[in-house]
């Protein structure tokens, strides 16, 4: 039963350690706001640079994921090369030994469980009488984050310290040492966190529960372990995401297997040579030198490396567009009608993405026989939410930059109909926008259990099922378009967002609500007529014409 409580009080104190490290995470990456964005921006124009700001940035985040998926991003959005971004990983790798440091030092070395007390105090009464401020909220959630990191430890401590005397861990100390790299990467693999695994071998190694060799070997699978986090994260990116996430791991996979081949010699050097005789240092120290030897062994061969990873995911390579990726300016009048289908078959995902976040039924526009099998291909049915905006947007892009192309190869004649199409482009993806900003107001409305919020929202939700059949009819042509049918469907989005605001008023004042409903309510309607609005103007500018769509444009619609 004691073996049972102290696996428990092991469990609790890696809860903690990952909560601790979530709040921390998110009260630097939100108090620092574009800083880290703009300062790995700056530093890394050359490779020096790169590996200096990856270190630093993640041992200031403490996640060397976070940097990641930062560089991730980066990289989508062509801001990054891939030499650059491989540099970046390199020095992310070495920052996350600052943290082993500072467990080590602070959570071992010293009785920083006294400090971390009073620290949560502090970040408790920050939370509670100026939490409605952002920038006190954050800093409640970093003094949180660096209290339960300590406690957290500490838990892990004494549960550890309490096996061993009930436990006899000997036996597997004989064990090859293969068995403990497996280990160390399963539980990184689980907890999602080297950190955590690091902290966790520290404890064990502290109370002798396992030998230097046996805990190196565990911080060498952790290796590898949490470059996973990272790969999932790259699924339905484009090839130099993919390629990023597999430089990654093939690096981390050579470091892992190169330093176990060694470890041996490795020791004797941090023991032996270097005269470090506590195990706890002596681990540390080990994660560090074999940081520092791989950055040092892989900068010089970055261009090689970096060139044999663009031989990989060519297949996906390229544009996430599906017809003007095939178009070329030289042929402007076939280029143009490819642009025009690219317009038409972004709309209809862009009503998709819209519907499915209201949970309506999408079947009439996902089996678009002229569109189902592009989006299988490109896998946009199986994205998440936040794939598909990205994706969305990254499109959205690629059609702005073909236009300013294309534009200066047609005749002047044809400027308003192509300006008619991306601005129906922009027109789209302002609808999404709207939608996506109130993802969060839509998920509350529809989980409430206060029956004037759930009914508002269901009543909105059945009011776009019936305006967005109305938009499919219009774009597959089975209405016509024409000037007072769209001055229909504006009048209904307007009576909509109106009627639907004045029900709700009259409702309220028989209700008790809390100021926040009433605000989440005012928001999601605004933002819901804004969304259609838009949906219909981009629908507008794609099937009318630039004098037709003039009148629709002086039709009074902005009375909000």
């Amino acid at each position: 039963m004691d073996i049972f409580y102290h696996i428990l009080k092991l469990s609790a104190g890696v809860g903690l350690f990952l909560f601790a490290m979530y709040l921390l995470e998110e009260s630097i990456k939100n108090l620092s706001g574009r800083t880290f964005k703009l300062f790995l921006q700056r530093i890394t124009k050359n490779r020096i640079g790169a590996v200096t700001g990856g270190a630093i940035v993640t041992g200031i985040l403490q996640s060397s994921s976070m940097v990641s998926f930062m560089v991730l991003a980066f990289v989508g959005a062509g801001v990054f090369t891939m030499r650059n971004a491989m540099a970046i990983i390199l020095g992310a790798n070495l920052g996350t030994t600052l943290d082993s440091w500072v467990v080590a030092v602070l959570g071992f070395k010293m009785d920083i469980e006294v400090v971390s007390y009073p620290v949560v105090c502090v970040g408790g009464f920050i939370l509670i009488l100026f939490g409605h401020r952002k920038n006190y909220r954050y800093i409640s959630y970093f003094l949180f984050g660096f209290g339960l990191l300590f406690i957290g430890l500490s838990f892990m401590k004494t549960a550890m310290e309490a096996q061993v005397k009930l436990f006899d861990f000997s036996q597997y100390a004989s064990m090859h040492l293969a068995v403990f790299l497996l280990i160390g990467f399963i539980i990184t693999l689980l907890v999602q966190s080297s950190s955590v695994t690091m902290a966790l071998t520290l404890s064990a190694i502290h109370v002798g529960a396992i030998s230097l060799p046996i805990a190196a070997a565990i911080i060498l699978g952790s290796q590898t372990g949490t470059t996973i986090k990272v790969m999932l994260g790259a699924i339905g990116g484009s090839a130099s995401k993919k390629r990023i996430v597999l430089g990654n791991f093939l690096f981390n996979v050579f470091v892992t297997l190169f330093a176990f081949l060694l470890l041996y010699p490795l020791l004797f050097l941090i023991t032996d040579l270097l005269n470090v005789k506590d195990p706890l240092i002596g681990l540390v120290t080990f994660s560090t030198i074999i940081n520092l030897f791989s950055v040092l062994l892989f900068l010089p061969l970055l261009d090689h490396f970096t060139r044999f990873l663009e031989g990989f995911f060519k297949d996906t390579d390229g544009s996430l567009t599906e017809f003007i990726g095939h178009a070329s300016i030289a042929e402007p009048l076939t280029a143009f009608d490819l642009f025009k289908r690219e317009t038409h078959f972004f709309i209809n995902n862009c009503m998709l993405f819209n519907l499915e976040l209201f949970k309506i039924d999408t079947h009439y526009i996902r089996t678009n026989p002229n569109y189902e099998s592009i989006n299988e291909k490109k896998k946009f049915f199986i994205k998440t939410k936040e794939q598909k905006y990205d994706f969305l947007k990254q499109v959205q892009g690629e059609l702005q930059v073909f236009y300013l192309e294309l534009r200066s190869k047609l005749q002047s004649d044809q400027y308003s109909d192509l300006n008619q199409l991306i601005s129906a482009v922009r027109s789209a993806i302002h609808s999404v926008k709207s939608v996506k900003d109130i993802e969060t107001n839509i998920d509350n409305l529809r989980k409430s259990s206060k029956d004037i919020k759930y009914h508002f929202f269901t009543h909105n939700k059945q009011e776009t099922q019936d305006l967005y059949q109305e938009f499919h009819n219009l774009i597959t042509a089975e209405v016509p378009a024409n000037f007072e049918n769209l001055q229909g469907f504006f009048n209904t989005i307007q009576e909509n967002y109106s009627s639907a605001l004045n029900d709700f008023y009259a409702e309220a004042q028989n209700t008790s609500l809390e100021k926040i409903d009433i605000t989440t309510v005012i928001n999601f309607n605004r933002e819901l007529f804004t969304s259609n609005k838009a949906m219909l103007m981009a629908i507008k500018d794609y099937l009318l014409k630039e004098k037709q769509a003039q009148e629709i444009n002086e039709i009074p619609i902005y009375r909000t």
